[in-house]
């Protein structure tokens, strides 16, 4: 089966009722971003995410996306906006073309069920990381939903979060609704 998200529905992302019901903006308070942070938005998309993460930092945002479709759309949309701080990438997220602790707060959003390795995309995440840095990964609840992935590629929140714990971070777990989670999780110190 095919996991990925076919970037010619990328309108879908972007619709009113999808943001009305993800709050974007308030998805970015729970990653504390500030204006001196460097940010990684891993699986951009069209930008849902990124277009206000760039709005709150005056430090580099790095949109990640393996489709080229969806970084051109992303980039028309900062374009629109005058948004001058978003560099796109192009990658997969399991080898991220990003220096190592290269940024301090890292979101992906609801794209951890489409990789090949979570364990392996949750090391670059590291990789990527300064010490103390965050990640704030969402991704959709197992349960039955109208919209969202098929079910039997959810992974559930509490598997997400032991996953995470496995890999030396420490954990904070959100449920801004019945079929999403939010999972912000900090790299040790040293």
């Amino acid at each position: 089966m095919n996991k990925r998200f076919n970037p010619k529905n990328a309108d879908k992302l972007l619709n009113q009722k999808r943001k009305r019901s993800l709050q974007p903006e308030k998805v970015i308070d729970y990653l504390q971003v500030s204006e001196v942070d460097t940010v990684a938005d891993l699986g951009a998309g069209p930008g849902l995410f990124t277009i206000p993460l760039a709005k709150q930092t005056e430090k580099d945002v790095y949109a990640v996306d393996v489709e080229p479709e969806m970084l051109e759309r992303l980039k028309q949309h900062a374009d629109q906006e005058n948004i001058k701080n978003i560099k796109l990438i192009e990658s997969d997220l399991e080898h991220i073309h990003l220096a190592e602790q290269s940024v301090n707060r890292v979101l992906n959003a609801f794209v951890i069920h489409e990789v090949g390795s979570i364990d392996r995309t949750i090391d670059e995440m590291k990789r990527i990381l300064t010490p103390g840095g965050y990640l704030l990964l969402m991704d959709w609840e197992a349960v039955e939903s109208e919209s969202g992935p098929p079910l039997e590629i959810r992974i559930p929140s509490k598997e997400m979060e032991s996953t995470l714990k496995e890999h030396g971070f420490s954990t904070e777990i959100f449920h801004p609704g019945p079929e999403h989670y939010a999972i912000r999780a900090q790299k040790e110190e040293r």
